[in-house]
């Protein structure tokens, strides 16, 4: 069963790959019932797969999420299906790896419209359902990057920034309306995802995420956290998100100097990046090699399934305590010390 003995109904966008698919396979390893939002159809099949062998249901929809009137024909299918709507995740994203200069208007739009308006459509379609219920959770998945910007991706560091102005806002209606159903984010490091074998790049080398990497799996438990704990404005994972985001409310400025020293080194590989490669802006990267892409990208040899900073994140009083204990022994001890 998943949560207080009841089945859950889950939504889960960008659901063929990555964390999204992670999400999906953690949900159904409650034994939820879990639709599958994305656009690649071989994506999808084996995400399916998945859910299933894991002992959820799984309902793959193929839907582009920068389209509102097919995620709302989604959410009112899943509802037909399912039952009512008790999480939906928004996770589904696409970006272009260049410097600014380089991107298209039209590819900068594109990206924006299905990594932010995507994340306003789903809500959207969410919150039609669960207000009347006065009940339910939305997770939105974010980033370091909703907070710092970094170079090389404006696009996403732009939408991950505003989804972050939307989800505070949001978070203040529903607080004045005193609904049971609440929003939360959860801000995310580099993981070991598809994308950066399929997003759109104009770098001469392979993109990669700034390490240190953390598997989709960590970001999928801390989602379903977040889920089961909504209440929380927001969470962080992994050391790196906390280090980067203390650093920019305190020195930004050197940040910058910083990230534009090693930002352009850090986010590619020693090896060229490959002509033919696939990219998902405009349409699935499954969709042009028939190939499923699966939840982990190329780095595992690279990437850490635990995050220490996640679990004191998910145990703040036991946690505080601790600090607040260790703090009067030395305390304690410098008074002795003194005499």
């Amino acid at each position: 069963m998943s949560v207080n003995g009841q089945v859950q109904t889950v939504v889960v966008t960008g659901a063929s790959g990555g964390i999204g698919r992670a999400t999906a396979i953690a949900y159904a390893a409650r034994g939820a019932k879990v639709a599958l939002l994305a656009r690649g159809e071989e994506g999808l099949k084996g995400a399916v797969e998945e859910v299933e062998a894991a002992g959820g249901t799984a309902l793959p929809i193929a839907v582009d999420v920068a389209d509102y009137d097919q995620v709302e024909s989604a959410a009112a299918r899943v509802e037909a299906e399912l039952g009512p709507i008790d999480v939906w995740v928004n996770v589904a994203f696409t970006s272009v790896f260049a410097p600014f200069t380089e991107i298209e208007p039209a590819e900068f739009k594109r990206a924006t419209e299905v990594t932010y308006l995507g994340y306003v459509y789903g809500t959207r379609a969410a919150l039609d359902r669960m207000k009347p219920r006065d009940r339910g959770a939305i997770v939105q998945v974010g980033s370091a990057l909703a907070y710092r910007g970094i170079p090389l991706q404006s696009a996403y560091c732009g939408a991950k920034h505003a989804i972050q102005g939307f989800h505070d806002s949001l978070r203040c209606e529903l607080l004045h309306d005193k609904s049971n159903v609440h929003v939360t984010m959860v801000q995310m490091p580099a993981v070991n995802t598809p994308q950066f074998s399929w997003v759109l790049s104009r770098l001469p080398r392979h993109p990669q995420p700034v390490p240190p990497i953390f598997q989709p799996e960590v970001a999928a438990k801390a989602i379903l956290y977040a889920a089961d704990h909504p209440r929380r404005r927001e969470y962080w994972v992994g050391g790196p998100t906390a280090a980067t985001l203390i650093a920019n409310k305190f020195a930004a400025g050197l940040l910058d100097h910083y990230l534009a020293r090693t930002g352009y080194k850090s986010q590619q590989t020693d090896q060229p990046h490959a002509a033919d490669s696939p990219a998902n802006l405009w349409e699935p990267a499954d969709g042009q090699g028939e190939e499923d892409f699966g939840t982990h990208g190329v780095f595992d040899s690279r990437s850490t399934s635990r995050s220490y900073q996640l679990w004191a994140s998910q145990h703040r009083g036991p946690v505080a305590l601790a600090t607040a204990g260790v703090a009067a022994a030395a305390a304690s001890a410098w008074r002795r010390a003194r005499r």
